[in-house]
Formats: C-alpha cells, structure tokens, sequence
C-alpha cells in the first residue's frame, strides 16, 4: 500500500533510521521513516512503492509489516543528506585521506619534508653567515636555471601542441547522429558561494544544453549558511532538473569538498563540473560522450576549452584570454600528443563517474584539486582527452580579484608538488620518468618561475642601472648576463606564446598586447608570494573569486 506526501526531518525515528548507512538508502531508494501506531514502519521511497519483494525483505529485516509512502527521488535524497550530515560532511573531507594518506592534501608538509627543510634551512644560514656573496650568487643562478627550465618546457610542448591538431575533431554530423535514446544519465555539479548575483544568469546558460531533460540532472551546490544564493535560485524558479543540495557544514569549506556531496548524490553515467559563470557550447555534453566512445574505458576525463566572453573589456582580460588560448590550444595539444599528465582546468571537466570514484574524487584539502586530479588519473594509467568544445567564461577585470584568484592557483599547484614528492620513486614506477619530469616542470615549475621572475627583474634593472664597477662588487658579470639572458629569453618566449593564442581563434585584435606579458608575469609573481605565504600560513584556506564585476554580458 503507498501514500504521497512530503518528508520532514521531524517525521523520523533515528534510532530506525540508523540501522542502515545513507548510501545504502539511496542506492537500494528505501528509507524507513518512523514505527506507526499500530506497529506498521513506515517507509519512503521514490520508485520502489508496488515492489513486494522489496516489502518482503524489508519486512523480514525490520521484523515488523511495511506501508510505503511515495516521495519525489530528490525528496528522499536531500533527507538523507541531512538525516547523515555529519557522515556526509567527513566523508566529503576526508575520505580520501582516510583511504590514502599520502595523496591528501590535508598534511602540508610531510615529516620528512619538514626534517629535510629544517636541515637545508640550517645549512643554507650557516653558508650565508660564512660565505654570503657565493652563496647568494649560487642561489640566483640555480633559480636562474629552474626559471629557464620551465619556460623552454612551455616552449616546447606549445610547439608541438602547434604542430599536432590532437584534440578529439567531433563533427556536428556525428553530434546529430545520437539519439535520445541512447543517450545515458548525465549529472551536471554546480557549486555556487555567495553567487546571489549570478545565479539567474547560471539557470539561463546550462538551460541551453542540449540533451534530453529526462536524463540531465543539474546539482547546484550551496554551502549550509548561503541562504542568499538559495533564495536568488529559489526564485529565479529553475526547471525541475536542477536541484539544489545543501552541503553540509564543515572544514574545508571549499569547492572539491561540495563537488565530493555532489558525487555523493549523481546517479549519472557521466558527469561534469561547471563555475557557476559559465555558458557551455550546447552541445558540449554530446560532444564528451563521442569523445568517451573513442577513447575507450581508459579515458577517465575528457577537458573542454575555456574562453572569455568580455575579452575586450579591459588590459587585464584581454591578458587573461591570451593566457588561456595558448594554454588550450597549444599547451594541452602538446601535453596530450606526448601522452604527459594533464592537469586539469578547474571547470568543464567531463568524467566517467565510476573513474572519478575510483579515483576518490576530488582532494577537497588541495585548492587546486583539478591540477592534482588529473595527475592521480596519470598515475593509475587514465588518460585525460580534449575536445573541440568551449565554455565562455568571464574573465577576471580586477587586479586585487586576479591576485586572489592566481595566488590560490600558485598555492595549489605548491600543494600538489609537495603531495606527490613524498613518494617521487613511486610515482616514476607508475608513469615513467619522462611524465614525472614534465610534472615537476609543470606543476613544480611554474610556482617556481613565478616565484623568480620579481627577483629577476630587480636583478636585471640594477644591472643596467648602476655602474658595472659599482654592481661587480656584489655579482659576478656570468650572473648578470645570466639574469639578463633568462629576461629576454624568458619574456620572449612567453611572449611569442602568448601572441600564438589568437591564431586560432581568430582573434588577431589581441596580438599586440601579448607585448606586456613581462608586465603580465609581475602580477603572478606577486600572486606568487602571496600563495607561497598562505601555504605555510593558511595552506587550506579557498580564496574567493568574485564574480559577476564585468560590465560586458555574456
């Protein structure tokens, strides 16, 4: 027998509701509720109400007759989330410390690394107070090297990323070719923080998508105490596809541990993970599953570009949108045609679920748990693809916001490092030592290069500012032209990167600017010190990035 009505937390008995773990309610879609008067547990479920069988081995398990009552399926999924918030909450945080510690974020610095950094400091102290000038030359010119290192590493892979056109090519006539039908469950995870602003614009843009609403279902995220942004989404009157899914509160408050809820809760196939800005191609969805097709179960994830619809607006994202057409079209290209780690942008990701779970999903102590994503998914044999689909974005129009934005960037990446050096020999069994070298140009490297380009700089202008005799007394005249090689080969690399972006992407506007890329450099090398500060101070805190501040629409 089945009744419909609604759930409340009031209504349960938590003793009977105990018995049993939430995923195993939402996986079997059962929930006992409370013991009715006469005896009789009632129990919700979405789809289960006319099973006997299920009635049969519930009521031989509660030992007690059964009267279903029918609830909506996200009904019954956000009441488990709240009746099991604080074993949702640890398990969003924690459990991938739990089942690996060594590839948590959660401790920054391991004991060795700690011991080996003390010796190294103590060491270095002692060098300076003995010899100062030698040791402050040996120091700049091995930074000089690492800075050196990680542009021509960038040059490099750029290049062949030029060469190799690798990403997947889906034509719209293969698009058109699928079939609803075919079509399998794809779960779309939205989180959203203090985004009131935006959120209306959200609904809009993953409203295009093109895919049947009977088989999409779209989780906007919200952190317990945002009850602006639920009210702006509550009245901004979203289709019944989109859910809203309250995270439950706890540490870290951060975007992979809301991303890990809503892999708590997806019952897609394949799922995806958008910023709360975003306008995806229509049909980026369809586009992934080719690419999935084509790759085979080894493809874990497949990465689409991202873009900026406010290009234009000011210096700043016309230099943003440099970066990245470079980094997608070339960077990625490259890194993919030699089969190196991938890491992954922070939103338009594609994956299968069941990777992504074996995965452990996201770090949600690594503030750039994409980054670390996908060299967990390098790691264990998964390949992550492209594909020729782009998501516009906005682009950051203010330079305190970019501060904010890249210095968590740099600090993640920091993260990472430090994650996956405390097991380096490991690490080169499971993905060779060419891929570990370009990991640690890459993931190691540009913290580095970033962390050396204002000492560079000053180096460079005392050089050409004070008198040779004068400046000789301090460095070396190797170290001076040295500095000043790495200035020019440096900038001029990462210029001539920088003015490639537009080639194919048509826009030949923003060539010219790629002229300030030395000026660009400056403000992630303060972003930089910003992030190598909070990483020893405040390694887990997720910086916030305001959105909705340009004044172009999107």
């Amino acid at each position: 027998m089945a009744t419909t009505q609604p759930l409340a937390l009031t209504d349960f008995d938590l003793l009977l509701v105990r018995r049993a773990s939430g995923q195993r309610y939402l996986a079997e879609d059962w929930l006992p509720v409370r013991r009715l008067d006469d005896g009789t547990i009632l129990v919700a479920t979405s789809e289960r109400a006319d099973d006997a069988a299920l009635g049969d081995a519930l009521e031989e398990e509660l030992r007690a007759p059964v009267t279903f009552v029918s609830v909506s399926a996200w009904d019954l999924k956000n009441t488990v989330v709240q009746l099991f918030d604080e074993k949702v909450a640890e398990d969003a945080a924690n459990a991938l410390f739990s089942r690996n510690p060594e590839l948590s974020g959660r401790v920054v610095f391991s004991r060795a690394q700690k011991v080996s950094g003390l010796v190294a400091g103590v060491v270095l102290v002692a060098l300076l107070v003995v010899w100062p000038r030698e040791v402050v030359v040996g120091l700049l010119a091995l930074v000089s090297l690492v800075f050196l290192a990680g542009t021509g590493f960038k040059f490099v892979i750029a290049l062949r990323g030029a060469q190799f056109d690798v990403v997947e090519r889906i034509t719209p006539t293969e698009v058109a070719a699928l079939t609803d039908e075919e079509l399998p469950v794809y779960t779309v995870l939205v989180p959203v923080f203090r985004e009131a602003n935006i959120v209306a614009q959200l609904i809009d843009n993953l409203g295009g998508l093109d895919y049947p609403v009977d088989k999409l279902e779209v989780l906007i995220l919200i952190e317990a105490e945002d009850d602006d942004t639920r009210r702006a989404i509550e009245s901004a009157d979203p289709p019944a596809h989109f859910h809203i899914v309250t995270v439950p509160r706890g540490a870290p408050q951060t975007k992979p541990r809301a991303c890990n809820v809503g892999l708590y809760l997806a019952t897609g196939e394949f799922l995806v993970i958008y910023d709360a800005e975003d306008t995806p191609d229509p049909d980026q969805l369809k586009k992934a599953l080719i690419a999935f097709q084509r790759g085979g179960p080894d493809t874990a994830c497949v990465q689409a570009a991202l873009n900026y619809f406010n290009a234009t607006e000011n210096v700043l994202t016309r230099m943003f949108t440099l970066e990245y057409s470079y980094w997608f079209d070339y960077m990625l290209a490259g890194l993919d045609h030699a089969n190196l780690p991938i890491p992954l942008g922070g939103t338009s990701n594609h994956f299968r679920t069941e990777a992504l779970i074996e995965l452990g999903g996201w770090d949600p102590y690594n503030v750039t748990e994409d980054a670390d994503l996908g060299i967990r998914a390098a790691a264990i044999g998964y390949r992550v693809g492209v594909i020729n689909s782009t998501t516009m974005e906005e682009a950051n129009t203010s330079v305190p916001n970019f501060i904010r934005q890249r210095s968590r960037w740099i600090k993640g990446y920091m993260q990472t490092t430090l994650v996956h050096a405390r097991r380096p020999a490991a690490l080169i069994r499971e993905i060779g030592f060419v891929r570990f070298l370009s990991f640690a140009l890459l993931i190691g490297g540009t913290p580095a290069t970033f962390l050396g380009v204002i000492p560079f700089y000053l180096v460079t202008a005392a050089s050409l500012a004070i008198p040779s005799d004068v400046i000789g007394r301090v460095f070396p005249a190797w170290v001076l032209w040295i500095c000043l090689f790495n200035f020019l080969i440096g900038n001029g690399i990462m210029v001539y990167l920088s003015m490639m972006g537009p080639f194919k992407r048509g826009t030949f506007n923003l060539i010219l600017w790629s002229l300030l890329n030395p000026v660009y450099w400056i403000l992630h090398s303060v972003a930089a010190y910003k992030g190598l500060w909070q990483l020893l101070t405040r390694p887990h805190y997720w910086e916030k990035t305001e959105h909705g501040l340009t004044q172009h629409s999107g």
